[in-house]
């Protein structure tokens, strides 16, 4: 049995293999070093730690190897992101927020309470929640959500079999020798920084179709991004690749220091809409963000670089 959710936050589990360890905490130390054991004294000591029938085990207990054990995760001090997320739809089985940017789709290193998953669950009361697809934290706009796990896997098949179209919106340089509407494919890789990925000779695995929405000004223009693949950071490698990269993109063409402000220009980039036909009715489905681009909005941007290179900033006032 797993122990319920607690604040909108699951437990984690670990399984126990045999071994010597005089306690559960000496075990937990060793297994999670990036933990320290005044970290894992706490959290037993707060009831954090559990048993399969979800009884606390406290930091004394004296360690049994071939059991499970499952653990909640928490953060010291987590900075707020002061910005909120919209339920387009909800029925039994699927539910599509409308994220803002800033906020992380899961739990993931420095951010907890402070994702969309977690802040769903715990406003909602939707224990079983659990993301379909996801977004990364910079990129505002759709995200899926399943409710039920018996129907889970329909949705999940939608992205692994490419029955979903995805439509994006961003705001990056204007290029007059840029032919569009264009489609770019290559193979996208890992590259050398773990937070990077890059492309590389070999055959295509990343699939974008781009076409121009309008100009902004002399420097900017708003474009339309529709991924035929799923790679990770894909359209920010294939805009940077084309010598347009997004604008307020901190990763790609160059990795710049990040920042825990949330009052800085965000990353122009938006999941406008998502089309699919659903897998338990069989009627067509769409959805459509309600946000907008700052930058659109504006008409041009307030902070960043044209094509050529050249500092524009405070070009639009």
């Amino acid at each position: 049995m797993v122990p319920p959710t607690r604040d909108g936050v699951g437990p984690s589990c670990v399984g126990l293999p045999a071994g010597n360890w005089p306690t559960l905490l000496d075990f937990l130390v060793q297994r999670f070093p990036a933990q320290s054991a005044a970290t894992w004294h706490t959290r037993m000591a707060q009831g954090l730690v559990c048993d399969e029938q979800g009884q606390a085990m406290g930091p004394e207990q004296p360690y049994r190897g071939h059991q499970r054990i499952y653990y909640y995760r928490a953060l010291a001090a987590e900075l707020p992101i002061p910005f909120q997320a919209r339920v387009l739809y909800r029925d039994d089985d699927l539910l599509v927020a409308d994220k803002p940017h800033f906020l992380p789709v899961v739990p993931s290193g420095r951010y907890l309470q402070e994702t969309l998953l977690v802040r769903l669950k715990r406003e909602l009361g939707l224990d079983e929640l659990s993301p379909i697809h996801r977004i990364d934290r910079d990129t505002a706009g759709l995200v899926m959500f399943s409710l039920r796990p018996a129907t889970r896997d329909a949705y999940h098949a939608l992205f692994r079999n490419r029955q979903v179209d995805k439509t994006y919106e961003a705001v990056a340089p204007w290029r007059s020798d840029l032919q569009l509407p264009l489609t770019r494919s290559s193979r996208i890789v890992q590259g050398s920084h773990f937070l990077q990925q890059c492309e590389e000779a070999g055959e295509a695995n990343a699939v974008t179709h781009i076409k121009l929405l309008r100009r902004l000004d002399a420097f900017w223009a708003h474009y339309q991004l529709a991924p035929v693949s799923g790679h990770r950071h894909q359209l920010r490698v294939h805009m940077a690749a084309l010598g347009v990269p997004i604008a307020g993109d901190g990763i790609y063409p160059d990795l710049t220091p990040q920042s825990d402000t949330t009052s800085a220009l965000p990353l122009q980039l938006l999941a406008r809409a998502i089309r699919f036909t659903d897998p338990l009715s069989g009627q067509p489905r769409v959805f459509e963000s309600q946000r907008t681009l700052a930058m659109v909005d504006a008409g041009s941007v307030h902070v960043g670089q044209a094509a050529d290179g050249t500092d524009q900033r405070d070009t639009a006032q």
